[in-house]
């Protein structure tokens, strides 16, 4: 609520980048209020949560499209990131304020139309077979349906712009340092954006590996459920807790990091002409 609340106050919310950096927060903000109304359920009620029940499928489907909008949204700021450092120094190509807005209406169409497809019929409620064991009422395919591809583009996506940034400013900097000129802004940047994209892939990893972990245990389970309480159901509710840490992540490596980035920034100044493209990083 504070990173929303900052950033629609903020004068540079027409920026591209500020659009998704507010709609991540908005779809953090989503998946903790779908947490906490499982975090109820499982309260007043534990047997729905283990044994599966008709009312585990709404919150179940909006704490999925919460996460798979969460995963769309890291992943386009890593794209916008390296379009805004590939074209820096062309003309053809500028990430605009309608490119922000459209991204963002169809990762909130293709998370909301992925995480409630059990409410439109492909669940288990009826059918013992093919029943997920840790979030019952769903079902083990359509579980694999949605971790692995979401997964894959979760790392690998990231791990491509990130990785052509660092390589990027690199090349940069070697031409600005073999035609003498100053290249301490491009040292600056490479080092922000490696400590960064680090920082990103570990809160990735420790987040949502679990979750992954549990997918395929789901797969290759033939337990009853009953057998397995309670461990395997305690280590449910942890990785629906490193979840809800990534949405606290977000915002410390998002947010207030690119605060105190652009503050440094604005007070470098351009003394010489020859600094000019530095700068513009």
């Amino acid at each position: 609520c504070t990173v929303i609340f900052t950033r629609m106050m903020a004068k540079d919310l027409h920026k591209p980048i500020s659009i998704l950096f507010c709609n991540l927060a908005f779809s953090d903000l989503f998946t903790s209020f779908s947490g906490f109304w499982i975090s109820m359920l499982f309260i007043t009620n534990p047997d729905i949560t283990i044994f599966g029940s008709k009312d585990m499928l709404a919150p179940y489907a909006f704490y999925t499209m919460s996460i798979l909008s969460t995963i769309y949204n890291l992943v386009s700021i890593g794209i916008e990131r390296y379009l805004a450092v590939a074209e820096s120094m062309r003309t053809r190509f500028r990430v605009a304020r309608n490119h922000s807005i459209a991204t963002v209406l169809i990762n909130w169409i293709l998370a909301f139309f992925l995480g409630f497809l059990p409410l439109m019929g492909w669940n288990c409620l009826r059918m013992e077979k093919n029943l997920s064991v840790l979030y019952s009422p769903f079902c083990v395919d359509y579980l694999i349906f949605i971790a692995i591809p979401n997964i894959v583009v979760a790392f690998i996506i990231p791990l491509f712009t990130y990785l052509r940034i660092i390589i990027i400013l690199r090349k940069r900097k070697l031409r600005m340092k073999a035609c003498g000129q100053a290249t301490g802004t491009y040292k600056s940047a490479e080092i922000q954006v490696a400590r960064t994209s680090i920082f990103i892939w570990l809160l990735a990893l420790i987040s949502y590996a679990p979750f992954f972990a549990g997918v395929i245990f789901d797969a290759t389970n033939h337990q009853c459920p009953v057998d397995l309480y309670p461990g395997v159901y305690i280590f449910r509710n942890c990785t629906a807790m490193l979840i809800t840490i990534n949405c606290l992540g977000n915002p410390i490596i998002y947010t207030l990091k690119a605060k105190t980035l652009g503050a440094k920034l604005k007070a470098l100044k351009c003394l010489s002409p020859s600094r000019v493209p530095a700068c513009a990083i």
